[in-house]
């Protein structure tokens, strides 16, 4: 096991990178994510959701109709939203973490806010940490905001190294090789009491990014590439 300092790169002096450690292994073609904390190990095929996963390079564009309606909502996102704030609840189902901030106010996304969001984003297999899209951040509010709920969303899956997207692909084809996951443009979403197709049916209504549906999982794929379903 080797011990390693996870490095923010939105701030290297930032405190999370000083604040914890976590433990690293390869086991049986498995990755443990994290230990000591209470928190039940994840195996690859937690991640993969194996059997049922159907590959984003088989997506379906979305129609010219939801495009124009992206248009409109994005002018009056931007207009109604300049001056306002946005707050997200998040909950890591893998490694227990929860955070519940304002990343945007006053016009400008808040620099603590996003680092603490990076962190629990983090790919739970490695511990490594990378920016996470904002636009990503703000389908999440807008999705709060469609849905009208106050509850948090639960993370299946969001920043995914490179290292981990590799070994996950050995054990799958539908792991994409160049997926948004690498980018930090990708998130893989439930909500307690909120059934996945309610959510996807919200998020296609936004027409924004890419929306992925995961019944069998009960989890919604969304990342910020082109407007596209599956």
């Amino acid at each position: 096991m080797n011990e390693k300092l996870v490095k923010n790169t939105i701030d290297e002096d930032s405190e999370i990178n000083s604040r914890r450690t976590f433990l690293k292994q390869i086991m049986c073609g498995s990755f443990l994510a994290l230990s000591g904390s209470g928190i039940a190990n994840a195996t690859v095929r937690d991640t993969l959701h194996l059997g049922r996963y159907v590959h984003p390079q088989n997506a379906k564009p979305i129609s010219q109709h939801l495009k124009s309606r992206f248009s409109s909502r994005e002018r009056y996102a931007k207009t109604s939203q300049k001056n306002g704030h946005k707050t997200l609840a998040l909950e890591h189902a893998h490694t227990g973490d929860k955070l519940k901030l304002t990343y945007f106010e006053r016009g400008r996304y808040i620099k603590g806010a996003l680092q603490e969001i990076n962190y629990l984003l983090r790919d739970y297999h490695t511990d490594d940490v990378h920016p996470i899209d904002t636009a990503l951040l703000d389908q999440l509010f807008d999705l709060k905001q469609t849905l009208r709920i106050n509850k948090p969303f639960h993370i299946v899956s969001a920043y995914r190294s490179p290292f981990t997207n590799s070994q996950l692909r050995k054990h799958s084809h539908g792991v994409a090789e160049h997926s948004f996951h690498i980018q930090g443009r990708a998130i893989d979403i439930r909500v307690e009491g909120v059934h996945a197709k309610t959510i996807k049916n919200a998020a296609l209504n936004m027409a924004r990014g890419g929306v992925g549906y995961y019944p069998h999982n009960d989890f919604v794929h969304l990342d910020t590439g082109d407007i596209r379903n599956w």
